[in-house]
């Protein structure tokens, strides 16, 4: 069974992390895949819309395509800051916790 021409290129630049469209293309090739240009452009677009990848212009004939890895874990460290900035910018409107308690 052969994958769809959109996951064939997801994992291929999944397995690199990020390269550029002509080696992309050149992998592609060497695995058996050859696509027009404009078919190939359009996977690479249909992907970035999905937010599995990124595309952006290293030269004027060049583009590099990286993966976008998902933040997968909430820094315990990170949340505690924030809870405590949270509690800073509210204590420094005195008198509304007495007004929100009904004191």
């Amino acid at each position: 069974m052969t994958l769809p021409l959109r996951n064939f290129v997801f994992e291929k630049v999944k397995d690199h992390g990020s390269l550029t469209d002509t080696e992309l293309s050149k992998i592609m090739i060497k695995d058996g895949m050859v696509i027009p240009e404009d078919r190939f452009n359009k996977v690479l677009l249909d992907l970035e819309i999905l937010g599995l990848i990124k595309v952006g212009w290293l030269t004027k004939d060049t583009r590099r395509i990286e993966i976008i890895k998902e933040k997968d874990e909430v820094d315990e460290i990170e949340s505690q800051n924030i809870e405590r900035m949270e509690r800073d910018y509210e204590s420094g409107f005195p008198g509304v916790e007495n007004r929100q308690r009904g004191v």
